[in-house]
């Protein structure tokens, strides 16, 4: 396991509304997720795992407290330099894929380095191609992909700027299990054998159990976490923590 950490929070509140209306989404919360490493956010509905990711990933402003990207101290970052963090750092995978529809499956992966005015390094832009299994399709567009091949589409734009930590929100969410699997899979070796830092939010045990850790929410607090995580095991803390018990 990494020692290093890629992302960290310290004492980390986000607070929706304000007096009495107001909802502490993010109550507190301290955490290191190490570089080269695989984790997996999980919770009841309302437990604040989006929220976390959201402020992890500079998406989100927190209301008090600290966020590290590495040793980049986020929540003093200016927009613009914040915006240039996001794009040079950070990789996104989504539920809904987020490609853009007239742009071929090269094109959409090779987006983000385009708007950056940067070139992909060639051998790594074939790695990368190579392992996400779809060569044959670079000149397909969304539409005559299979969702899964649309999501390895999104996972290898994500990676080809080779960020420091990539956020996945659900990313197997709109998929049935075999496209699902083929996504976590590739996931799972983009970790073990290009070392990348992955932190994905998911309500499903088997997506949970690719990964190294898993971290468990509830009510805005990290309640539980688990190394090492096999499905059962994650149910059980799932079941636990829906009854109320952390």
């Amino acid at each position: 396991m990494g020692t290093q950490v890629a992302a960290s929070t310290h004492g980390l509140h986000k607070t929706y509304g304000r007096g009495e209306a107001s909802v502490a989404a993010l109550d507190g919360i301290d955490l290191d997720i190490g570089a080269g490493q695989f984790t997996a956010i999980m919770g009841p509905s309302g437990s604040g795992k989006s929220t976390l990711m959201h402020c992890l990933a500079g998406l989100d402003e927190v209301s008090a407290g600290r966020v590290h990207v590495g040793d980049t101290d986020i929540t003093r970052l200016k927009e613009k330099a914040l915006t240039k963090l996001r794009r040079d750092r950070i990789g996104f995978v989504f539920q809904a894929f987020n490609l853009i529809p007239t742009l071929t499956a090269k094109e959409n992966i090779l987006l983000p380095l385009a708007i950056a005015g940067q070139e992909p390094e060639p051998e790594w832009f074939d790695l990368v191609i190579s392992t996400i299994g779809l060569t044959d399709r670079l000149k397909h567009r969304p539409s005559e992909l299979s969702g899964g091949q649309q999501q390895r589409v999104a996972c290898a734009r994500a990676l080809m700027s080779k960020p420091s930590i990539i956020f996945a929100d659900e990313p197997t969410g709109n998929l049935d299990s075999t496209s699902g699997a083929e996504v976590l899979g590739f996931l799972r070796r983009s970790v073990d054998e290009f070392d990348q830092t992955i932190v994905m939010v998911t309500h499903d045990a088997v997506a949970a159990a690719h990964t190294d850790r898993v971290l468990f929410l509830a009510d805005g607090k990290i309640v539980d976490e688990l190394w090492g995580p096999d499905r059962e095991t994650v149910l059980e803390r799932m079941l636990a923590l829906s009854n109320g018990v952390h």
